[in-house]
């Protein structure tokens, strides 16, 4: 045993001073490695769309149902488990509903509590009790655990646990004792939520779901391109903060910005009035999501603020892209490259004509410079976002909670791309003049962004990395985005369609072969047989046949369209990804109608559920990352039974 063994088991020995409380671990872990794995739940891009979120997060893709009709077979109506299960999903709403009509709420109670309590049983039972009790509510937390641990069959129990019962309702605790049990349910439902990018935009809740999983006690999350945008607006880069408002616009969603964060958009709409109060802006003109009304005078008002905003993005993104010539982007800057006479713009030595040119804040000769007004706002806009208290609670909640990829249990999880050759070999990108490639690539753009928010970080490398938001957004190589272009000027300005391509990068276009899956997996240091890549970004067209399970097996895509802008385009409403103790299990979402029907009328998600791949044992904790970790973990115990038997460290009696 050398030194600095010797230095960390004296310091395990102060977390376990005796032979006892070491052996007694150990009895404890080994016990653990033997449970089955806990379940994990995987979502992407849910840009916004807190309410179908938060249904998905509540029934845990369709597990709490499945356990449910398990647990009670053919012993209740279908009727009966489908109230049950929106009573687990939204137990006060739901209950406020039952004692309006029902007509003896005691025996209610009493045939309830006791369902509850079976499904609570079942849930917890891939854990441990200490597990399950740092779960449970302080106020119920030691009847809560005496009912999961006596049954009502054994005859000695029966009466203690039926006067639990009678006790909790005649005490007028049933209510609250019901809604703690509930949220004790939904919790063990799923050990691990895996978020693969793209919280924000499009949707108006986004500042929802980030307060839902502020309060959620396991998740992470890899960043997605929507996600890197506004937090690049929070950093304080101008180009990123006229994107966000822009994407806003576009989508008549101004809840999130407004409501949730307290932008303030009237210095905007004072600006759009006075610069453009005499342009209809009809290539602005917002996309209505459904349910969304507006009169035509708010219509009009956001088209020109749309307008106006989208103006300034380009000489803010501009500006970037000339003062980082390396990106190879300044061909993007458009704004110089249109003939504001002739009503024509030349890209890549092809000139096509424009939809409109009015553009009442451009000096043609000097066409990328903003004028002293549009300085002016942005300085107004740039300081709202900035002094965002919540905004800057949320960025930092993502920070904290994810990076740009995650290995987790032989699955790599990332939002995009891994930027690809031709071959399909990994291919370097060069960032301040060094080249990095696949895993470091990642690594080192999570430091990067990082650096972003550090006041330590030396004043020109922070300002890179705050240019660098606008790269991550619309760089050829980044992998967030994986382009030839983003067309966001070709698709306002231009006549001609075809300009508005953009051209895939080689991920894409090669991530269908089992082989360029099998190296991007080797690459990142995932081995065994059972690997995967699971990510989202590109939605899925179910509609017309695309398969989510790509590569063999090898890749998973589970970006369905969450989204409801996506909806007629990918004909559902989006995958999740269920990964349980005896495999994978995708499942195939159509639109949320509304947390109101699902109360109401007990409506849940109608959901497709499609095995992936089964195991052909029940997977243990022993089989996971986490075993992994126990084991070594059991392993430095044993090596300290050893010290303390052998003299070599004494045991610290009181």
């Amino acid at each position: 045993m050398n030194n600095n063994e010797e230095r960390y088991l004296n310091l395990l020995s102060h977390t376990f001073p005796t032979v006892a409380d070491a052996a007694g671990e150990i009895i404890n872990l080994e016990a653990i490695l033997n449970l089955p794995k806990g379940t994990e739940h995987f979502l992407a891009d849910l840009h916004g769309e807190h309410e179908a979120f938060i249904h998905v997060l509540k029934n845990a893709s369709g597990n709490i149902k499945r356990k449910v009709s398990e647990i009670f077979g053919n012993t209740i109506r279908e009727a009966e488990k489908k109230e049950l299960c929106t009573l687990i999903y939204y137990p006060e709403q739901k209950l406020e509903l039952i004692k309006a009509v029902e007509q003896d709420i005691d025996d209610w109670y009493h045939i309830t509590i006791h369902q509850l309590v079976k499904v609570c049983r079942d849930v917890s039972s891939k854990y441990t009790r200490s597990k399950v009790r740092k779960s449970l509510p302080e106020e119920f937390s030691y009847i809560i655990e005496e009912l999961l641990h006596e049954r009502t069959d054994d005859q000695d129990k029966a009466a203690y646990v039926a006067v639990i019962v009678d006790t909790i309702i005649s005490t007028g605790r049933a209510d609250d004792f019901i809604v703690a049990i509930c949220n004790v349910i939904q919790h063990l439902a799923i050990d691990q939520l895996h978020i693969l990018g793209d919280i924000y935009d499009r949707g108006p809740g986004a500042h929802i779901i980030l307060d839902t999983l502020r309060q959620y006690h396991s998740w992470d999350i890899q960043w997605g391109n929507h996600d890197m945008l506004w937090m690049g607006a929070s950093a304080g880069n101008d180009a990123c903060i006229c994107n966000v408002l822009r994407l806003s616009l576009r989508y008549a969603n101004l809840a999130t910005l407004e409501e949730g964060y307290g932008i303030n958009l009237v210095p905007l709409a004072t600006f759009a009035l006075e610069t453009y109060g005499d342009d209809p802006c009809t290539e602005f003109i917002p996309k209505l999501l459904k349910g969304t009304s507006m009169d035509e005078k708010t219509i009009q008002l956001t088209a020109k603020m749309h307008k106006a905003i989208a103006v300034i993005q380009f000489k803010q993104e501009a500006a970037i892209f000339h003062r980082r010539p390396e990106w190879e982007m300044e061909d993007r800057c458009l704004l110089e490259q249109i003939d504001y006479e002739k009503h024509t713009c030349t890209i890549n030595e092809v000139t096509y004509d424009m939809k409109s040119c009015n553009f009442p804040t451009i000096d043609p000769t000097h066409p990328s410079e903003m004028t002293e007004e549009e300085t002016l706002l942005m300085q107004k806009l740039h300081h709202s976002f900035r002094v965002s208290e919540k905004l800057r609670k949320h960025i930092r909640t993502i920070l904290s909670h994810g990076c740009m990829y995650n290995i987790c249990n032989q699955n790599l999880l990332f939002h995009a791309s891994i930027p690809l050759n031709d071959d399909g070999t990994l291919k370097s990108v060069e960032i301040l003049g060094q080249k990095y490639a696949g895993k470091d690539l990642m690594s080192y753009i999570g430091q990067l962004v990082r650096a972003a928010f550090q006041n330590d970080t030396p004043t020109e490398y922070k300002q890179y990395a705050k240019d660098y938001f606008l790269y991550l957004w619309c760089g050829k190589d980044s992998p967030l985005f994986d382009k030839s272009k983003m067309a966001t000027f070709e698709r306002y300005f231009l006549e001609d369609k075809s300009t508005y391509t953009e051209q895939k990068g080689n991920y894409f276009r090669l991530r269908e072969s089992e082989a360029i899956c099998d190296h991007i997996l080797d690459a990142f240091g995932i081995s065994g047989p059972n690997r995967h890549i699971i990510n989202g970004h590109v939605p899925v067209h179910a509609s017309k046949g695309e398969n989510p399970i790509k590569a063999g097996g090898k890749l998973m895509v589970i970006d369905g369209g969450f989204s409801e802008a996506y909806h007629s385009e990918t004909g559902i409403a989006g995958y999740t990804l269920v990964y349980h103790s005896r495999g994978f299990q995708l499942v195939q979402h159509e639109p949320f109608t509304s947390t109101q029907d699902a109360i109401l009328r007990g409506t849940d998600i109608k959901s497709t559920t499609q095995i992936v791949e089964m195991s052909t044992h029940r997977m243990l904790v022993a089989d996971t990352d986490k075993g992994v970790e126990l084991r070594s973990q059991i392993g430095d115990l044993r090596k300290l039974l050893y010290a303390y038997r052998h003299g070599i460290i004494k045991e610290k009696r009181n």
